[in-house]
């Protein structure tokens, strides 16, 4: 099973620093094409800045996007992953969390970032890896096995 230090590993890191503007990150995850992004003081991961948060922390209170910094209105009370976690125990901290992004940190040390969708591409990849071994089972006759079979048929 794949542990999501795995799943990190080689991939880039997008991120946005806390002292950004509102502006400036909502740029950056259209560009980008992401939902979500971690942010850093310095090396240190201290939030996530997510779509909701957008909406629920700037937009609605009628905050001004330009002059709002993200450290004013990311999230905090953050859920991590450690990188020796199992994709399914990764999965379980955001089901039981109910967030939808999870920095893999160790020791604050921001090492990458994912989606629920990552995680399911893996369960995914993971389940078409065992049909393929089943299916292979069910149809594998040993050589001398098939050898018998045909002389018995014919």
């Amino acid at each position: 099973m794949k542990t999501v230090g795995e799943i990190v590993r080689g991939r880039g890191m997008l991120f946005v620093r806390s002292q950004s503007s509102v502006y400036e990150a909502a740029q950056f995850m259209t560009q980008s094409r992401i939902g979500a992004v971690p942010v850093l003081d310095g090396e240190r991961l201290v939030g996530v800045f997510s779509e909701r948060d957008l909406m629920t922390r700037v937009v609605v209170p009628g905050l001004d996007t330009r002059r709002t910094v993200i450290a004013d209105v990311m999230t905090r009370d953050l859920v991590v992953a450690e990188p020796d976690d199992t994709w399914d125990t990764a999965v379980a901290k955001m089901v039981q969390r109910g967030c939808r992004h999870l920095p893999v940190v160790r020791a604050e040390h921001l090492l990458g970032f994912l989606s629920l969708r990552d995680l399911l591409q893996v369960e995914i990849e993971e389940q078409a890896e065992s049909l393929a071994m089943m299916t292979h089972y069910v149809q594998y006759f040993p050589p001398d096995v098939e050898e018998r079979f045909r002389d018995s048929v014919s």
